[in-house]
């Protein structure tokens, strides 16, 4: 579960705010850092051109990186295209080691000493990741907010029964690991009450407000997982049919993640899910997100192909990202998986889970194009991640603007050009059958050529 992804979207509707825990939620959404504290990772690129005469030539260059104790992880050369005249050849070298460590500064300024030419073409610290879908198994009691603790205003707070019951549920999600069932939780008649609520509302407006893929997958969840409106669907029983649709999974959580964290995970398809029920006193508002609002505002999409697709695409963009860019990605994610709206056929329809998981937001959203207000509507504005990127926005308040897909299939493409800016000196290839992520340093001569 997101931090960012805990707007007080139902609080309009009832004309409330609960300042202290949304001042709380507002310091987690500025956290970019990992719940892990895993090692970074050191990556120093260098170009030389060498003497293609002399013999031995480059074992000289090599041997001061073995006597200084330098990894070498790749190398590669580039002969000049006239091989007859040519008086030198280039090498590219990736190096385990940042320039500013000593014994990496030392074996360049030895081997400056035998080559004709030498230049440090970049030298970067790259934030740890996860490259496999297990390490996720070392985040489950690592959140920012949320769970078990409830703040002194939360509805629920002066409620015991509710609170036992909120760590109950949360102990679940602590002991579950990767390869796990997930543990099946025994709703009450008070929890079913309120999704009931909740699900009549929607139901209503679903067929105007919805976009078409949501109200495809809708019914393909009621068929295949036990949507109902008596019936709370399992996260086991969701995760295992999603897998089947577009390999996404469901894992359980006991509160907000790390921006940086929730978006990792989603480059392995896998979305963090809390299971408990908000208080019942206020079934149409939940300060933080809810098993309703995971189930019916997200879980649906993820069963439709382009949109998985969409969604990983944030997830791989933030696998070794930067602070500002894990920022940026945070919030292309908030403007469209948690509020996107799209078109479709002349019409504007949603997508978002903040706003399909809303009566409230779900009616404010398609009022525009207005102004920003509540009275008027909001502003519509064209899906451009790099604008999306730096567009600030509220997260205890309505929202003032959407951005606007021409579809999930744009959207992906949009999103993966955007990624392409954040320069990174690696590539990175997800494995869909092992689950893994693996990275790929980028030689010398194709990080140049890419800049």
């Amino acid at each position: 579960m997101l931090a960012r992804r805990l707007p007080a979207v139902l609080a309009r509707v009832v004309g409330r705010r609960y300042e202290s825990m949304e001042a709380s939620i507002a310091a987690a959404y500025k956290d970019t850092s990992s719940a892990y504290e895993g090692k970074p990772r050191h990556l120093t690129s260098i170009q030389f051109s060498i003497d293609n005469q002399r013999p031995g030539a480059l074992l000289d260059t090599l041997t001061p990186f073995r006597e200084s104790d330098v990894n070498v992880i790749s190398i590669t050369s580039r002969q000049s295209p006239d091989t007859e005249k040519a008086q030198a050849i280039t090498i590219f070298l990736d190096l385990d080691g940042h320039i500013s460590m000593p014994n990496v500064k030392k074996a360049i300024d030895q081997v400056r000493k035998h080559v004709i030419y030498l230049q440090i073409i970049h030298s970067c610290t790259i934030p740890w990741y996860a490259t496999d879908i297990s390490h996720f198994d070392l985040f489950g009691n690592k959140v920012l907010a949320g769970g078990e603790e409830l703040s002194s205003d939360h509805p629920g707070f002066q409620d015991k029964v509710y609170k036992e019951r909120r760590n109950q549920i949360a102990d679940q999600a602590k002991s579950f690991k990767y390869g796990d069932k997930v543990p099946a939780t025994k709703y009450t008649p008070d929890e079913i009450k309120t999704w009931n609520l909740v699900w009549d509302e929607l139901m209503e407006l679903y067929p105007t407000h919805a976009c078409r893929e949501y109200m495809y997958n809708f019914a393909l969840m009621v068929e295949n997982c036990g949507y109902r409106p008596d019936n709370i669907p399992q996260l086991e029983d969701i995760s295992r049919y999603l897998q089947y649709r577009t390999g996404f999974s469901i894992r359980p959580v006991t509160g907000l993640l790390s921006p940086r964290t929730f978006l990792n995970a989603l480059a392995f398809r896998v979305f963090h899910s809390t299971q408990y029920v908000r208080h019942s006193s206020q079934p149409f508002y939940t300060p933080e997100p809810d098993v309703i609002h995971e189930l019916m505002g997200h879980a649906v999409l993820f069963a439709d192909p382009d949109f998985a697709d969409f969604t990983q695409t944030i997830g791989m963009a933030s696998l070794g990202a930067t602070d500002d860019e894990i920022t940026k990605l945070a919030s292309c994610y908030w403007f469209s998986v948690e509020f996107g709206l799209c078109k479709q056929e002349g019409q504007i329809k949603a997508y978002g889970a903040g706003i399909l998981g809303s009566v409230g937001e779900l009616k404010y959203s398609l009022k525009g194009p207005g102004d920003g207000t509540e009275e008027n509507g909001p502003i519509y504005i064209p899906w451009e991640p790099a604008v999306a990127a730096v567009t600030e926005y509220p997260i205890t308040t309505i929202q003032p603007r959407f951005f606007v897909a021409d579809s999930f299939a744009d959207a992906t493409k949009k999103m993966q050009d955007f990624a392409q800016t954040f320069h990174r000196p690696f590539t990175l290839e997800y494995n869909a059958f092992t689950k893994c992520v693996k990275t790929k340093t980028k030689n010398s001569e194709a990080y140049l050529k890419s800049a």
